[in-house]
């Protein structure tokens, strides 16, 4: 009895150690590093970089996004644009549909933005935060550096689904961003943003952004699809598709308001 016993715990040993070995081995139990602070807290600024660098590259690239708005009443509209960007704080927004607001253009230089449209002969200064098609304001386009626009804490955890989550509060550096506050849902085990909620200055719940349908983008796994919903309008709501994202080497000089007519 006795010396199966002891056959019994040493089989079931060598089996333990064998499975985890393959784990190791086969990345099984893949999980990201834990994002601390120096004081040995989780550090909620680079949770938000890194959620960043997921959203778009850090580089120069181009991306096409097509807009679908509906309104509670059924009434849809189209819009398409393509997005170049380099780096966190030059950027242009081409509109390219519908074929009446092509050449219109928006210029982003840090958090100042222009407008340059064809029938206007100077550039028009306009907010970040201003509505450019549905529930899309001109900053969700121009600009995605939640990082560099506000300043985050770490408010809870939650489960969803069965994946742990931080939800973090993001309140605005100054009143020049998108948004005064933001609760943003980012999963602790990838990183992959969940989902946000925009807030007034006045605290009211304004609209509620979906990341969806990750794919292989230019080296990391992306959001390809959000979905904006109206909070103070139930049933409107915009849905973003990105497509077709290329690196590219932009020049300096394509993001000034010099060069915009060129762009035409």
């Amino acid at each position: 009895m006795t010396s199966g016993k002891s056959i019994t715990t040493t089989t079931a040993k060598r089996l333990i150690t064998s499975l985890l070995l393959w784990i190791a081995g086969s990345g099984a139990l893949s999980i990201a590093p834990p994002l601390l602070a120096e004081n040995g807290n989780e550090d909620p600024r680079q949770i938000v970089e890194r959620t960043d660098r997921i959203r778009f590259p850090a580089a120069g690239f181009q991306v096409d996004v097509t807009v679908n708005n509906t309104d509670a009443d059924g009434t849809t509209e189209l819009r398409k644009f393509r997005i170049l960007s380099k780096g966190n704080e030059d950027t242009l927004v081409m509109t390219t549909e519908p074929p009446t607001e092509r050449g219109h253009i928006l210029l982003l230089k840090g958090r100042d933005l222009w407008a340059f449209m064809p029938s206007v002969s100077q550039p028009i200064r306009l907010p970040l935060a201003q509505r450019l098609t549905g529930q899309v304001a001109n900053g969700d386009l121009a600009r995605a550096n939640f990082a560099g626009d506000y300043h985050p804490k770490i408010l809870r955890k939650e489960i969803i689904d069965g994946a742990w989550y931080w939800v973090l509060e993001l309140t605005a550096v100054d009143r020049g961003v998108t948004y005064e506050r933001v609760l943003y849902w980012v999963n602790q085990t990838d990183n992959r943003p969940y989902k946000a909620e925009f807030y007034t200055r006045s605290n009211r719940l304004m609209k509620t952004c979906f990341y969806q349908n990750f794919a292989l983008m230019q080296g990391e796994q992306r959001p390809t699809r959000l979905v904006m919903i109206d909070n103070l309008n139930q049933g409107n709501k915009s849905t973003l598709d990105y497509s077709d994202m290329a690196l590219k080497d932009l020049p300096d000089k394509m993001f000034t308001k010099d060069y915009l007519k060129k762009l035409q």
